[in-house]
């Protein structure tokens, strides 16, 4: 899924389906001035040398036992749905970043660095939270029908990106599920990714721009976006006409 606003296309993609992979190339392919991907530096460095996970104590006096653990679960769980339709996750954003490298595009990390992510991550999420995550591992692996079922999920295509209706479905789900992780995960996420979004539009006026993030924070970062502009001109307005 892609939004248009003003020089800004925000792409919607899977990190693990195909059809993201597609679609990033064929939106570099029509050479957009800047190509802004949600990656920082130590998830890009990742990417690129594809080395496993290693327990390391420095990790997890850096970011916190919970953030590790989920650090861990997460990028098993994504390397598991991934085999199954043989994409490595996050190809789609080392493919923006190839691609943009070898069109000579200006690249830019708009992403929070994972380790402050997981450090607050670790810092606020409750124990009520970290149980009922567990929980609900438990049921994805022993229960993963019913779950489906549950959720509205009959026929889950992994090689595509999931349908706008069913990703604010899961969205909900996890803000009422695990709202301080949600606050964490997406919502500061997305007000950090709103700025360097909104810093590079007005360092670049005129200049088009793609911006490649996981499906799900398009709308969030576009009315954050538009909502900054519109303060920017109020701002404006009010210094001028004083």
């Amino acid at each position: 899924m892609a939004i248009k606003y003003n020089n800004l296309t925000l792409m919607g993609t899977s990190h693990i389906a195909r059809q993201s992979i597609n679609e990033v190339k064929a939106a570099i392919a029509k050479k957009p001035h800047i190509v802004a991907v949600e990656l920082d530096k130590p998830r890009l460095q990742g990417l690129k040398s594809r080395k496993t996970t290693k327990i390391r104590v420095m990790d997890i006096f850096r970011i916190g036992v919970t953030g590790f653990v989920f650090a861990v679960i997460g990028a098993w769980a994504q390397k598991k749905l991934g085999s199954i339709v043989g994409v490595d996750p996050g190809a789609e954003m080392l493919a923006a970043v190839k691609l943009a490298n070898r069109s000579k595009i200006r690249l830019e990390l708009i992403d929070q660095d994972i380790r402050i992510t997981l450090n607050r991550l670790s810092r606020f999420i409750t124990l009520k939270e970290k149980l009922r995550f567990f929980y609900d591992v438990l049921k994805a692996i022993f229960f993963r029908k019913r779950e489906m079922k549950r959720l509205g999920i009959n026929d889950f295509d992994l090689s595509k990106v999931p349908q706008e209706e069913l990703i604010q479905k899961l969205m909900s789900e996890m803000k009422k599920s695990y709202p301080n992780a949600y606050k964490v995960l997406v919502e500061e996420r997305n007000m950090f990714m709103a700025r360097r979004i909104f810093a590079i539009m007005q360092q670049n006026p005129g200049k088009e721009i793609l911006a490649v993030v996981g499906a799900g924070h398009e709308k969030e970062l576009i009315a954050m976006i538009a909502e900054k502009e519109d303060m920017e001109k109020v701002t404006y307005e009010f210094t001028v006409g004083g």
